[in-house]
């Protein structure tokens, strides 16, 4: 078994908290979080409460989970690897992605490996959408269209410290069309607005959006986000190839339909991203496990983190701007 660490305990550090704890594969110690129950938390994993510098001195533990507040993940994650910790970080790894290109030759002298957990590439459905395509079973990819929708707002008093829509929500989308792309995209439209509620744009942050990416063959995705879907959590990829079409649909909390006259009865979809993607976050924490094993290395790491926060603040530019940003010159 491995020995690891972890480093927060909050709405993501409870999902990764649980799936450690039942990993075979870890054996997890340590919980490091300031709130008045931690202790109790800690306890309920078979883990115990320690302090940040107890965690990186004890050579003992080879892994550290990052899954503090998204503003303090870079500082953390480096400190993990600067003590010889295989890091599992929480996406995104910075805010800002000029503070996060300075510590580039940091991240490539780094010794142990740094697995930043983009989840959507560990969803089994997304995952053997991702097969067929390189397979070529719709020939050349010409367009991807992604639907990500939230089934409800976020509270306000979230909005500040999660980096926006952008950086905190659609970050998944720009990471998966990287992933499922043939090629890197050169160029970002994205149009925004707040349509759900008005606290969060009181806060500076907009809940609605739609964004276009392109690639240098002029291969298109269009990116469709909102805070409220009125159905559930709505997730959704379509591939458009040259000798077809290949999709990734939603899917309810059970396969049943019930006929009658009026017609079908379906069960609801999922009411939230822990239900929907509860398997995929398990598939990342046997992902680390493999690579504190040396079996696998990261499957997204500080590059796929540079590359999607560069879209990300590209986005938000267009959105200021209301014209499209070549990323030549969202990297100026």
């Amino acid at each position: 078994m491995h020995r690891i660490a972890q480093i927060g305990a909050g709405r993501m550090g409870s999902v990764h908290l649980r799936n450690a704890a039942r990993n075979p594969r870890l054996d997890l110690a340590y919980l490091v979080d300031p709130r008045p129950d931690a202790a109790e938390i800690a306890a309920s994993v078979g883990a115990r409460l320690a302090s940040l510098d107890e965690v990186l001195a004890d050579a003992g533990v080879e892994g550290l989970i990052v899954a503090a507040s998204a503003d303090a993940h870079l500082a953390l994650a480096r400190a993990g690897l600067a003590a010889g910790k295989a890091v599992f970080c929480e996406k995104p790894l910075d805010l800002d992605l000029a503070t996060l290109k300075r510590a580039e030759a940091e991240f490539i002298r780094a010794k142990a490996p740094l697995f930043v957990a983009f989840n959507r590439r560990f969803d089994p459905h997304f995952r053997a959408l991702a097969e067929r395509l390189q397979a070529g079973e719709i020939g050349e990819l010409e367009s991807l269209q992604i639907v990500n929708h939230d089934p409800a707002a976020p509270p306000a008093h979230f909005i500040p410290t999660s980096g926006g829509l952008f950086k905190d929500f659609t970050i998944h989308d720009f990471d998966t069309a990287s992933w499922l792309a043939p090629e890197p995209f050169v160029e970002v439209f994205a149009w925004a607005s707040c349509l759900v509620d008005p606290a969060i744009a009181a806060a500076g942050d907009v809940d609605t959006a739609r964004v276009l990416l392109r690639d240098a063959k002029g291969r298109l995705v269009v990116i469709s986000n909102t805070r409220r879907s009125g159905c559930g959590y709505d997730q959704r990829i379509e591939a458009f190839g040259s000798a077809g079409m290949a999709r990734a649909g939603d899917f309810g909390r059970d396969s049943v339909e019930v006929w009658g006259e009026p017609g079908a009865k379906a069960a609801p979809r999922h009411p939230g991203f822990m239900s929907r993607y509860a398997e995929a976050y398990r598939n990342e924490m046997e992902h680390f496990a493999d690579v504190l094993a040396g079996a696998a290395q990261p499957a997204t790491g500080y590059a796929a983190s540079v590359q999607a926060l560069a879209l990300a603040e590209a986005a938000a530019r267009s959105v200021a701007t209301g014209a499209p940003v070549r990323l030549a010159e969202a990297r100026a």
